[in-house]
């Protein structure tokens, strides 16, 4: 961890490396995918281009990630004592992997080195968010999404070919970047399960009262709000393109797809003059399609200037 409690590197994986791991088979691949296919539209689309083995170890952090969020997700009133120990054991099976996704995962986290440190920083962020807890400034909000997003990039970058330590920060930029693209999409979606994620602080800033986010109808400069906060945004989509370099080509093709699809979700934001309360912003299948000869282009350039 760095000074500011953000790991910067994925250290050599905890797990027993003595222990035999177990070669997943092709439904527990399968499994994965369609998982991340359901729920991952953009992330899916983006893997499409990688070969399959590393497609596939995408899709299991992927699915495993998404697992764990869903304990939270599908809450309910359910007791939060057993919610925890049902992320205890989530945890736990990377060790005794049993079912498709916790096979596929563990397999994927020995065969590339990753530690589960990373995947137990990612379970400490779907706490907060059982927890309901809210952030008062940027630092707590970017704390929280480097567990539930930061940690991601972390783990994927091996597996996309990341074979320099020094870029891992920007793998960390970019899942930060894309959380609170998330954050931004999701503020009616949040609200209406009693969440709110912007931090505090810029609230006041622009006059909003936590009670009218709830509410779906913020007073203040809401659109101020939405502006800062997008330039933050693409910021951190500015600091992390760098770290692209580091990737396999067929890496750099699958992030740098994922980074610049995800970041129209802010455009879209925009278009609709910062109204997200009217339904989900998404970006389009044809709108991804179009995007690829941009991404390739990109890529190229990048081999280029090596």
């Amino acid at each position: 961890m760095t000074a500011t409690g953000i790991a910067t590197k994925p250290r050599s994986s905890t797990v027993d490396p003595m222990r035999p791991s177990i070669l997943p088979s092709e439904q527990d691949w399968a499994v994965c995918r369609d998982v991340t296919r359901a729920h991952g539209t953009t992330f899916y689309f983006a893997c499409q281009l990688l070969p399959l083995r590393t497609r596939q170890a995408i899709h299991a952090v992927y699915a495993w990630c998404r697992t764990a969020d869903d304990v939270v997700d599908d809450a309910g009133h359910r007791d939060h004592e057993d919610l925890h120990a049902q992320l205890d054991a989530w945890l736990a099976a990377i060790d005794s992997p049993s079912c498709p996704i916790t096979r596929a995962f563990s397999w994927v986290l020995r065969t590339h080195g990753i530690s589960d440190e990373c995947a137990h920083d990612l379970v400490s962020g779907v706490r907060m968010d059982l927890d309901h807890l809210r952030f008062e400034t940027w630092q707590d909000l970017r704390q929280y999404s480097y567990c539930v997003a930061g940690t991601v990039g972390l783990m994927t970058a091996p597996i996309l070919g990341c074979r320099d330590d020094t870029a891992l920060p920007r793998a960390v930029e970019l899942g930060v970047a894309m959380q609170l693209t998330n954050i931004l999409r999701d503020v009616a979606e949040d609200a209406q399960m009693g969440r709110i994620y912007l931090p505090l602080d810029d609230l006041h800033r622009f006059g909003i009262t936590p009670e009218s986010i709830l509410a779906l109808q913020p007073d203040g400069d809401f659109e101020g709000l939405m502006r800062f906060e997008i330039a933050r945004a693409r910021e951190l989509y500015r600091s992390a393109r760098p770290g692209i370099a580091a990737l396999s080509v067929p890496g750099q093709v699958a992030t740098l797809s994922g980074s610049q699809l995800y970041s129209k979700i802010l455009n879209r934001i925009e278009a609709r003059n910062y109204d997200v309360f009217d339904g989900r912003v998404s970006v389009s299948t044809s709108a991804k399609v179009r995007e690829m000869p941009l991404v390739l282009a990109s890529v190229v350039r990048m081999q280029l200037t090596r």
